[in-house]
């Protein structure tokens, strides 16, 4: 079971040939392999979860197939920035490290109402803010294919438990890449919906209310097959989040590639990517083409700027100052703050540090902000033009495999920001969709994301399963 889908486990424990007891059991055990290396689970609740098993298993016994939910009885984690019931919920911040949740996010609750058994939560970098998942309430969490490399934030232990095998699919949040960066990192599949789709009532942070079609709420899985599942789940106003929208919800199954409009976008015209990167995708297109799809490649001139576009339409939106969002609604006084972190006395990582500081750059330089405010709106124009309304766009997730340690950091400091390849698409409220394509040099996963039209998250998730089926998507670490 533990190289099954949440879909497949589903059916198997419906159909009697297997308990739920026995695969949360499969899974428990991986954890307790794997986490000491990975650091990816940061609270169990594993008393818990088989107690919930056991209920799961009655329920099978006292009713028929057709009346139990999607994902009966099946294993998951979330990431520690949701309400859990009786979870921590620190988003990593030292201030909040004694916080347990009394209720569960909209999300969880969903989830959980479908059958879902959370095993735990997982790690997130400090204030959810990062591409490396760190902070000094759990420490870092270490990759799964190799253990000196970054898992990507800000829903990283989720890439990393479920990139090992060690749980089918996760429940993430994405503001700027936070679920499609970990989903590579760690070869697995990720999902950006459309902004508004999925409430994320119940995180820690919350963005304001201008920016809530930004952060968006989905999932992480090892197998395409439990998506659009989850997506459907998940999705749906729940009367507190205000971005978010009734939108319906097609369907993959229904998706025809052939004459599907695939756009193979190589880079964003400055930063470049790596060689193995550029042929994975090749071979993705390549694939897709062989189906059937009218692929061809372009480029968006915008793209150059799409760190900055992110950026300045995010700032834009976003009321709060991150300097407060690091205090827990008090500001902290960066300036002040740096020394005592070269002297290890600080509760702050660098990175939220630094991000504190430059923060309210965007908004001390209006005119700068509202050209690329205006980049972003004609990006988003063109990318709808290109795509038809039916069709997708092939685009890297990164320039490179999972760096090591560290180097994220060097990167921003040299002003170079490889992250804008994810956030672009979250200020665009654009769906998108990590896809793993094997492993390329040092055992390291590959990957795409694959764009598509705003509420077009069915054709995006088509073309995940289509190249799942062609190119193999995960594949577990050795």
């Amino acid at each position: 079971m533990s190289a099954l889908s949440g879909v497949a486990i589903a059916r198997a424990i419906r159909e009697g040939a297997t308990t739920s007891r026995a695969v949360v059991e499969e899974h428990i055990a991986a954890v307790e392999r794997v986490n000491p290396v990975l650091n990816a689970v940061v609270r169990t609740r594993f008393d818990e979860a088989r107690r919930e098993a056991d209920e799961a298993d009655a329920r099978t016994r006292s009713s028929s197939p057709a009346d139990l939910p999607p994902f009966h009885g099946v294993p998951c984690t979330i990431k520690e920035c949701f309400a859990l019931t009786g979870m921590p919920q620190s988003a990593g911040l030292v201030s909040r490290r004694a916080y347990v949740s009394r209720t569960d996010a909209t999300a969880v609750g969903r989830l959980r109402r479908a059958g879902a058994i959370p095993l735990g939560v997982t790690n997130t970098s400090e204030a959810c803010m990062w591409m490396e998942s760190n902070n000094y309430v759990y420490g870092r969490t270490n990759n799964p294919y190799d253990p000196r490399r970054i898992v990507g934030g800000s829903s990283g232990g989720e890439g990393a438990i479920v990139g090992a095998g060690a749980s089918p699919f996760g429940l993430g949040s994405d503001v700027g890449g936070s679920i499609r960066g970990p989903a590579f990192f760690n070869g697995v599949f990720g999902h950006k919906p459309t902004g508004g789709l999925v409430p994320s009532t119940g995180q820690h942070p919350i963005t304001s209310p201008g920016a809530a079609r930004i952060l968006t709420t989905g999932p992480l899985a090892r197998r395409a097959e439990d998506l659009m599942p989850f997506l459907r789940i998940v999705a749906g106003p729940d009367g507190e989040d205000t971005g978010c929208a009734a939108m319906p919800l097609g369907d993959p199954a229904e998706v025809d590639l052939r004459g599907l409009t695939v756009l193979d976008v190589p880079d964003d015209g400055k930063l470049g990517v790596s060689d193995e990167l550029r042929a994975a995708q090749e071979r993705a297109a390549s694939a897709l083409a062989a189906r059937g799809a009218r692929v061809r490649t372009a480029r968006f001139p915008e793209l150059r700027d799409q760190f900055e576009i992110w950026s300045a339409m995010l700032g834009n939106a976003e009321e709060v100052p991150f300097a407060v969002v690091l205090g827990d609604g008090e500001r902290v006084r960066v300036l002040r703050e740096l020394p005592r972190w070269a002297l290890r006395r600080s509760d702050h990582t660098l990175m939220a540090l630094v991000l504190g500081l430059v923060d309210p750059i965007v908004g001390a330089l209006p005119r700068l902000r509202d050209r690329f405010i205006d980049a972003g709106r004609r990006l988003r124009a063109a990318i709808d033009e290109a795509l038809g309304g039916r069709g997708v766009m092939l685009y890297p997730v990164y320039p490179t495999t999972a760096p090591r340690h560290f180097v994220p950091v060097l990167h921003y400091l040299r002003l170079r920001f490889p992250s804008g390849y994810q956030g672009v698409f979250n200020v665009l409220e654009l769906p998108a969709t990590a896809i793993p394509l094997g492993l390329g040099r040092g055992g390291l996963p590959l990957g795409l994301q694959a764009i598509g039209p705003h509420g077009g998250d069915h054709l995006t998730v088509a073309v995940a399963l289509a190249l799942e089926d062609s190119l193999g998507g995960w594949v577990p670490p050795r």
